[in-house]
């Protein structure tokens, strides 16, 4: 077999694993959105026996044998080609794939189905005890992967090095310590400031807030022909294939930004989807994929932030949320920008300001850092939250729906994900400030309703690189630099000052 032989079978064996994961991803996006109430067991069954397929097809020796066969070939000549990049990260992903235990991977599936669930109607009813045993359980599960992978440092790294290739507990401490410390003096220089005016209470009617989504959504990018916009228990995006992603908010009648924000974060993960798999040649390989949730991360955290928090998009889309929500009339984009981005701590942190979101993570790191240590039984966890919340915070939840049960992760295991949300806006700042000096006329074209620089920007510098280069590696080609948290600070300090005068 010539190396180019494997490599195609290689393209072929993935592209067909990839559909498979797409079915996947549909009765995961259907059992969050529509599946009704008595399906959820027999969801929970479909979704282990699919996992089990594509674990058998992940750890297939022949794809050792066609690894085997490409690597030291003419293929891998040039690392940075796009073939090279594939078969270094197919090699990963199957070396990876090997070491967790057939039973396990599917005891995971089935874990994060029924737990997904359980945390549903346990935040409902704010009852924790109720959902206490599928978290033990989903804990348990994700030591045992991590011993299964292995690791240099300790387990959480495994589990983090899952979400973040190459990332580790001690890589990442020091970001969220130089980053909690920059937040905790710039919340300090804004204390004795004056709050800028609130936007006015509600109602805002349900039907007027979708219909200003999908405009949004649309203006910015998001194409309405390859995508959906519904409700969920908590927001999120997902790729179903090519051409197809799917995104969730949650309404409040009160807050006519708490969907806004959450669909255009939601919009910028499909944007980075739609660009690194479109279906071409690249599909069903690595380099039509997204190099990591960090990544992802930055890219949902840049147009919610960076663009919807600015006041050039205040400029041109508040007379259009003025057509839906009469009491926004008469208003002026400043008025806007400074309530959007006023500095408020709260408990929930999908609805955190910019500044304090960061804190947020923080608390997370730190209380599934010490479960995956062992430090923290879950039994314990409302608690040790609650303490947390008010030594990071300065709040405490009156109730654990608003306290250890607002997230999902946990309850579908993602054990190491939250610090992707950290590095996903260190990353978001780096990128908007090299954007920036590439387009220095970028806030005028927002304010003109001109968005389409940014995404072109970063469809050539972020999206259509797949994975072709690790996380930090990409976004130093990318801004010319390597990544570091002064971006974000910089931009955190400047805003502050924008709306308080400091």
């Amino acid at each position: 077999m010539t190396a180019r032989d494997a490599y195609d079978r290689l393209v072929a064996h993935g592209r067909a694993s990839t559909d498979i994961g797409a079915a996947l991803s549909l009765l995961s996006w259907d059992q969050q959105v529509m599946l009704p109430a008595a399906a959820h067991a027999g969801r929970a069954a479909q979704i282990g026996e699919l996992t089990a397929i594509l674990h058998r097809r992940a750890t297939d020796p022949a794809i050792g044998d066609w690894l085997a066969a490409c690597e030291e070939s003419e293929l891998t000549a040039v690392p940075t080609s796009p073939e090279a990049a594939n078969i270094r990260e197919w090699r990963r992903d199957y070396d990876l794939a090997v070491k967790i235990p057939h039973d396990l991977a599917v005891a995971l599936a089935r874990a994060a189905s029924t737990g997904q669930r359980a945390w549903e109607i346990a935040r409902k009813d704010n009852d924790f005890q109720a959902f206490s045993p599928q978290l033990k359980e989903l804990l348990e599960l994700s030591k045992r992967k991590a011993e299964a992978l292995g690791y240099a440092g300790e387990p959480y790294d495994a589990l983090l090095d899952g979400f973040e290739p190459g990332e580790t507990t001690a890589t990442i401490t020091p970001i969220l310590v130089e980053l909690r410390d920059a937040i905790r003096a710039i919340m300090d220089a804004v204390a004795g400031a004056p709050a800028p005016a609130p936007l006015p209470g509600g109602p805002y009617p349900l039907a007027d807030q979708e219909a200003f989504l999908a405009e949004v959504t649309r203006r910015i990018g998001l194409p309405p022909e390859a995508s959906r916009l519904d409700v969920s228990a908590h927001p999120f995006s997902t790729q179903i294939g090519p051409g197809d992603v799917r995104i969730t908010v949650r309404y409040d009648t009160a807050d006519c930004t708490k969907a806004l924000f959450g669909a255009v974060h939601e919009t910028g993960h499909s944007l980075y989807s739609l660009g690194h798999d479109r279906g071409d040649a690249r599909h069903g390989t690595p380099m039509g994929e997204y190099v990591s949730l960090g990544v992802h991360e930055s890219q949902s955290r840049l147009w919610e932030n960076q663009v919807a928090r600015s006041l050039s998009f205040w400029e041109h889309f508040l007379p259009l949320a003025g057509t839906h929500f009469p009491q926004l009339t008469g208003l002026a984009p400043e008025a806007v920008f400074k309530a959007v981005g006023a500095i408020a701590p709260g408990l929930i942190r999908v609805d955190a300001d910019e500044t304090t979101y960061n804190l947020h993570i923080v608390l997370r790191f730190e209380l599934e850092l010490a479960l995956v240590r062992g430090d923290l039984a879950v039994a314990d966890l409302p608690g040790a939250w609650n303490a947390k919340s008010e030594e990071i915070l300065g709040i405490v939840p009156p109730d654990d729906a608003s306290g250890c049960l607002q997230d999902v992760h946990w309850a579908t295991g993602a054990f190491g994900y939250f610090p992707t949300y950290s590095l996903g806006n260190l990353y978001a700042a780096c990128l908007f400030e090299a954007a920036g000096k590439a387009i220095p006329d970028l806030p005028q074209r927002m304010a003109a309703g001109d968005f389409g620089a940014l995404l072109a920007w970063l469809r050539t510098n972020i999206h259509e690189k797949g994975r072709l280069l690790r996380p930090r590696d990409l976004i130093a080609t990318a801004t010319g630099q390597a990544p570091t948290a002064g971006p974000l600070i910089r931009h955190l300090r400047a805003k502050a000052a924008a709306i308080y005068g400091v």
